[in-house]
C-alpha cells in the first residue's frame, strides 16, 4: 500500500514538472520567436493578469521594435506601467517621462507626466538619509502643477509636496540638533538660522529659537576670553528676541537662567581680562590659548542643510 502511494506521488509530481516545463517552455519559445504581434498581444494578456515579470521581458524585447510605428504609444504606456508595478520607480519615472515628452499631444500625456514626479515622491527616502530625490520630486511635482494647473491631479500634487517639503523641514532640524548635540555650537546656531530661514512656519520654530540661545550661550563659553563678552552680548540679543515672541513659552525659564548665566560669564570674563592686564603669567596663557584655539573650539563656518 504505501509503495503504491509513493508511486502515485512521483507520479503526480512528474505530471507536475512536465507541466511546469512544457509552460517555461512555450513561454521561452515566445519570448525568442520573431512573431512581434503575438508577443505584443500576450504581452497585454501578462500585464492584465498581473504577471508583470513576463510581460517586462517581452516589453524589453519590443520596445525597440516597435519605436516609432503606430503600436508604440501603447506599449510604452504599458512598459511604464509595468516597471511601476515591479516596483523599479527609478526605471518607470524614466518611461513615464519618455513617453509625456515622446507624445505631449496623447490624452495620457497628463497622467504619465504626474506618474514620473509620483515615481520619484515613491524614491525618495527617510528624512535622515540623503535628500536628493525629495527635492527633485518637489521640482517634477511642481512643473506638473505648472503644465497643467486646470488638472484634477492638482490638488493631489500640492499635498505631496507640502509631504516632501515636510520631510526636508524634519532633515534640517534633526541636522541643526545634531551640531549642537556634539558640540558644534557656532555650526548650530547658524544651522538653526538657516532652517527658521528656509521653514518660517516650521513646528519647531519654538524649540529651536530657544535651542540657538543655548547653543550661542556654549559657543560662548567655550570661546576665548577676548571674544567672550561679545558671544555671550549675541545670545542675550536672541534671548531677548524670543522673550518677546514667546513670553508664555514652556521653555522660558530655562532660556531666563542662560540670559543670567550670559550675564555672570560677561562679568567674569571682564574680571580674567582686567587681572590679564598686571598678571604677566595669566596674560602668557590667555595667549597661549589664542594661538591654540582651532585645538579648543569645535567649528564650521558654513552649514548647508
Amino acid at each position: 500500500m504505501f509503495k503504491k502511494q509513493r508511486a502515485l506521488i512521483g507520479s503526480l509530481l512528474l505530471v507536475l514538472i512536465i507541466a511546469l516545463a512544457g509552460c517555461k517552455s512555450k513561454f521561452e519559445k515566445l519570448r525568442t520567436s520573431g512573431d512581434v504581434a503575438k508577443k505584443y498581444s500576450e504581452a497585454i494578456k501578462y500585464f492584465n493578469k498581473k504577471d508583470y515579470g513576463k510581460a517586462l521581458e517581452l516589453f524589453d524585447d519590443l520596445a525597440q521594435r516597435y519605436r516609432g510605428q503606430a503600436e508604440a504609444e501603447d506599449l510604452f504606456y504599458y512598459y511604464a506601467y509595468t516597471n511601476y508595478r515591479l516596483k523599479d520607480y527609478t526605471s518607470a519615472r524614466y518611461h513615464f517621462k519618455q513617453f509625456a515628452d515622446s507624445y505631449p499631444n496623447s490624452a495620457r500625456a497628463e497622467e504619465c507626466r504626474f506618474m514620473a514626479a509620483y515615481c520619484f515622491y515613491l524614491d525618495s527616502p527617510i528624512y535622515s538619509l540623503d535628500q536628493e530625490n525629495t527635492q527633485k520630486a518637489i521640482d517634477a511635482l511642481q512643473l506638473f502643477i505648472n503644465l497643467y494647473p486646470k488638472s484634477d491631479r492638482v490638488a493631489e500634487a500640492s499635498k505631496l509636496i507640502t509631504d516632501l517639503r515636510d520631510k526636508l523641514e524634519e532633515k534640517s532640524y534633526a541636522n541643526a540638533k545634531l551640531y549642537l548635540t556634539i558640540g558644534y555650537y557656532q555650526s548650530a546656531v547658524i544651522a538653526f538660522g538657516n532652517s527658521l530661514r528656509d521653514y518660517p512656519d516650521t513646528k519647531y520654530a519654538e524649540e529651536m529659537e530657544f535651542l540657538t540661545i543655548k547653543a550661542q550661550y556654549l559657543y560662548a563659553k567655550n570661546s576665548l576670553e577676548i571674544k567672550q563678552e561679545e558671544r555671550y552680548n549675541a545670545a542675550i540679543t536672541f534671548y531677548e528676541q524670543f522673550a518677546e515672541r514667546y513670553p508664555t513659552s514652556k521653555y522660558l525659564k530655562e532660556a531666563q537662567n542662560l540670559k543670567k548665566d550670559c550675564d555672570n560669564g560677561i562679568q567674569e570674563t571682564k574680571r580674567i581680562l582686567a587681572e590679564a592686564e598686571t598678571n604677566v603669567k595669566l596674560a602668557k596663557k590667555i595667549e597661549e590659548e589664542k594661538k591654540a584655539q582651532p585645538k579648543l573650539v569645535k567649528d564650521t563656518t558654513a552649514i548647508k542643510n
